[in-house]
């Protein structure tokens, strides 16, 4: 049974993407995002599910890089 995740945007607090795992990531792994981004998970949150639910919702929070644009 694989992972659903959220990846969520630390410093803005918007999802950047959705993630499969096979497994539960743990608090220190490191990723690559959709865009090609390496990242290092600072927090995992697995929230308990609804009443009469099964999944409950995981939600990764990373602190992605910001590039610094060259000034010609």
């Amino acid at each position: 049974m694989s992972i659903v995740t959220t990846i969520m945007n630390s410093t803005t607090g918007r999802p950047i993407q959705k993630m499969t795992f096979g497994r539960m990531p743990k608090p220190w792994a490191s990723f690559t995002l959709s865009t090609g981004e390496l990242v290092t998970a600072e927090r995992i949150d697995v929230v308990k599910p609804a009443p009469g639910k099964f999944l409950a919702s995981i939600t990764i929070w990373v602190s992605p890089a910001h590039r610094q644009l060259e000034q010609e």
